[in-house]
């Protein structure tokens, strides 16, 4: 297998340009030692962890499955009551990890705590002008997600074929292209766009080493581009999930009936997502997934899925865009 050199390869020390980023209840270590050992990065879930010290826990339980770097994606959300953000960066520190994917809000408490201690910092943005500014307070790398991605693509509603290039005629750090990606098509595409890797999450999702149910992860190969729905868009916060009944209710109650919040919070709480994923039934909450489980159609080790991307994309490079490039004719 051929190995894959950009800038983002160079910047973090990693085998190929892919990344499996933070996926709430579903980035836990066996999933992240599997990428690591595949030689992309994964990215443990920081808040998955109840407590900071799980956290600590759940870091050494990855290194005793690889010897790989890794990363801890940290989240910034808004909530009634923050989690203790602080610790969590401490345990991260402590721990020795050197790569951290930011998300949410403003990144500057965080990139004040890890830069001393050389942690590398890549943000995850849906806009241009998001990632601008986090370029400006000094991230390693940007994470740009489209529309297409699954959980929150913002509401701007603009996909990666325009992002990504508009990212990059204004960044200088490398860019990740995120959303819609699942083959080595995408991988491609994304570096032809101008990204210098790719991040996955629905993908390494439908994978042997995800701790979800299997019936989840047939759900997704089941599931075409069309099947997933757009909550929230009422209020600003949009996300992107599986159609399931629980989420086209959701969506009726706050388009079609007017509700708020109040009327859904029951529908949409996190604990009934995190069944879905440990229980296997698809219809018993919301979950995330993205428009690229039109294109998902088995379940593969994250070994297997890295090694046929990297694979398959040399070979579209080789044989189908070099053969795009027609010969002048002789005269």
């Amino acid at each position: 297998m051929s190995v894959m050199k950009t800038r983002f390869t160079e910047t973090f020390g990693i085998e190929h340009p892919i990344v499996q980023g933070g996926m709430q209840w579903v980035g836990r270590a066996e999933l992240v030692a599997a990428v690591a050992n595949a030689g992309a990065l994964g990215c443990l879930t920081a808040l998955t962890q109840p407590t900071p010290e799980d956290l600590a826990k759940e870091i050494e339980r990855t290194r005793e499955m690889t010897d790989k770097p890794f990363g801890v994606n940290l989240t910034i959300l808004p909530a009634i009551t923050p989690p203790p953000y602080a610790e969590y960066r401490r345990a991260i520190i402590e721990s020795g990890v050197k790569i951290v994917e930011t998300a949410g809000s403003n990144p500057a408490e965080h990139l004040a705590d890890f830069q001393p201690h050389g942690i590398k910092v890549i943000h995850k943005a849906t806009s241009v002008r998001h990632a601008v500014k986090a370029e400006k307070l000094g991230v390693d790398a940007v994470s740009v997600d489209g529309f297409e991605c699954a959980g929150h693509p913002g509401e701007d509603d603009v996909p990666n074929l325009v992002l990504i290039p508009a990212a990059a005629d204004q960044l200088t750090v490398p860019i990740i292209a995120s959303g819609g990606i699942g083959d080595a098509r995408g991988l491609v595409a994304a570096l032809a766009l101008g990204a210098d890797a790719v991040n996955m999450g629905s993908r390494f999702l439908a994978t042997v080493e995800a701790p979800v149910h299997q019936r989840v992860k047939e759900q997704i190969v089941a599931n075409t581009e069309r099947d997933t729905e757009l909550m929230f868009r009422p209020l600003r916060n949009t996300a992107r999930v599986a159609s399931n009944g629980v989420s086209r209710e959701v969506v009726k109650i706050l388009e079609e009936d007017g509700g708020t919040f109040e009327d859904v919070k029951d529908l949409v709480a996190g604990a009934r997502g995190r069944e879905v994923y440990e229980q296997g039934d698809p219809e018993r909450g919301v979950w995330s997934v993205g428009l690229v489980q039109g294109i998902i159609n088995d379940i593969p080790t994250c070994q297997e899925l890295v090694e046929r991307m990297v694979t398959e994309a040399e070979g579209i490079i080789r044989d189908r865009l070099t053969g795009v490039l027609a010969t002048p004719a002789t005269v």
